[in-house]
């Protein structure tokens, strides 16, 4: 179990991973090359929002099917549910106090600026 806490600590959250992070990535779409987190991903039922959830606010664009969550207080982006798995959250790892985001060395880069739900067929 990890705990993922906002910059201010209005916003927390109970992460359940067994073992180490699956996958570590970073996204080049928008929204994702401005906020600059590094993001892990879990199933929905496996990330529970403990503290703050009024303090949440939701921010979607375009197909307006992700949905990125922020503390309304302090700013920071703490998870997103994307377009193309709802079923899943993101996660900023920044907010998880025992992983230090500079010493990860595996991390997968997604190409969400030419994401596959916007291509022309």
């Amino acid at each position: 179990m990890k705990k993922l806490i906002c910059h201010c600590g209005s916003v927390e959250a109970e992460i359940n991973v067994n073992g180490d992070l699956e996958k570590i990535v970073k996204c080049n779409c928008s929204i994702c090359k401005r906020k600059g987190a590094i993001m892990s991903m879990v199933k929905n039922e496996d990330f529970k929002i403990t503290k703050g959830e009024d303090k949440l606010k939701l921010y979607q664009f375009h197909t307006n099917v992700a949905k990125h969550y922020f503390c309304s207080n302090c700013g920071i982006y703490t998870h997103h549910n994307p377009r193309s798995n709802p079923a899943m959250t993101g996660f900023n790892l920044g907010c998880v106090d025992e992983i230090d985001t500079f010493d990860l060395k595996d991390i997968t880069i997604i190409d969400g600026n030419n994401h596959p739900l916007d291509q022309k067929k």
